[in-house]
């Protein structure tokens, strides 16, 4: 089995190879564990995040089938929606994002900072929905098809770019993760990242078992239910390595393991032990994590250390969403000291 990506059109986006560094400060699990954390927050784009590396080969696609702009969707503090907006500004491509407000939050912050922000000061034209269901494809459909009558070439970003195409970037990605594992001495038992549209694990799955390596790959759920990630996860992982002329089984469906156990009442809505998650990565680490996907793989993490489920060198995927902490501004209260 081979990993040969360069016949795939790629954009270039993000700062590559991002760190993957020591995570000591969360240690102290009997000296079974060393943690390290792939920072993937560090991509550079707009922030940075995951979906920098799948927008690559998103954008190398769009720009040569002669794309004009791109159409995609996602919620008010969707970190793809943010790097995708950054993208086509880069690329100089015009960009329609279908908004909808899947967490239900009224602050002052949710609707008026973070991500949404940032969305609109790279450029992108934000169509507001009920919906991320019926409303949510027929906007999409019509914007891409305002798109061609007046002369120009739409293309329709999945959400979270997460297909066959977009999912070559964590392709590349496992091969960036075996090159620096090498070069420290880490032998991983496993990478632990969270799990959302599904597209960073399946090509990071999949790219590992075609470059021969059989380190599982554990997702934790931030939004459905297990067995509806799985069925995501394999329907990508299929087309990808359909891309690359191999075949379904090089991916088992027993590689396939995403736990649901962490994503509390659904997605974009904070759980108590993300929110502790993101207060210990931070204070000990300096490390920011965000409520939505990061810091639920964290807690998720950490469970599993704490009850001895996970042993040897782990790496953590850090997937990035740092914009989305500023929206949720009112989970972490400052804590006031008066002067004496």
């Amino acid at each position: 089995m081979t990993l040969d990506l360069s016949p795939f059109a790629r954009f270039p986006l993000a700062h590559l190879p991002t760190p993957l560094e020591p995570l000591d400060a969360i240690a102290g699990h009997g000296g079974s564990v060393r943690l390290f954390v792939k920072r993937d927050d560090c991509t550079g784009l707009g922030f940075g995040g995951n979906k920098t590396r799948k927008l690559e080969f998103t954008l190398g696609h769009a720009l040569a089938v002669g794309a004009t702009s791109l159409v995609t969707s996602g919620a008010w503090q969707s970190n793809h929606v943010r790097q995708t907006a950054a993208a086509a500004a880069r690329a100089r491509l015009d960009c329609h994002v279908v908004i909808c407000d899947a967490a239900g939050r009224d602050s002052e912050a949710y609707r008026g900072s973070g991500n949404l922000l940032l969305h609109g000061l790279f450029g992108a034209h934000l169509h507001f929905v009920e919906d991320d269901g019926d409303a949510t494809t027929a906007c999409i459909d019509r914007l891409a098809a305002e798109t061609l009558a007046a002369g120009g070439t739409p293309y329709v970003v999945p959400l979270g770019a997460s297909d066959g195409i977009g999912s070559l970037g964590y392709a590349e990605c496992a091969r960036e993760i075996l090159s620096q594992c090498a070069a420290q001495a880490i032998s991983p038992g496993a990478i632990v990242l969270a799990t959302g549209s599904c597209g960073t694990q399946a090509g990071l799955l999949a790219g590992l078992r075609l470059l021969g390596s059989a380190v599982p790959v554990i997702g934790i759920s931030v939004s459905e239910p297990a067995e509806v990630k799985r069925a995501k996860l394999r329907g990508i992982a299929d087309e990808m390595l359909a891309l690359c002329g191999a075949t379904a089984a090089t991916v088992s469906d027993a590689d396939i393991v995403v736990l649901d156990d962490y994503t509390g009442p659904g997605y974009a809505i904070p759980t108590p032990e993300a929110n502790d998650a993101i207060r210990t990565l931070a204070a000990r680490a300096g490390l920011l994590i965000d409520p939505v996907y990061t810091a639920k793989a964290m807690a998720g993490l950490l469970d599993l250390l704490d009850r001895g489920k996970l042993t040897g060198d782990i790496v953590f995927l850090h997937t990035g969403g740092t914009p989305a902490l500023f929206a949720y501004a009112d989970e972490f209260p400052p804590s006031k000291a008066t002067c004496p």
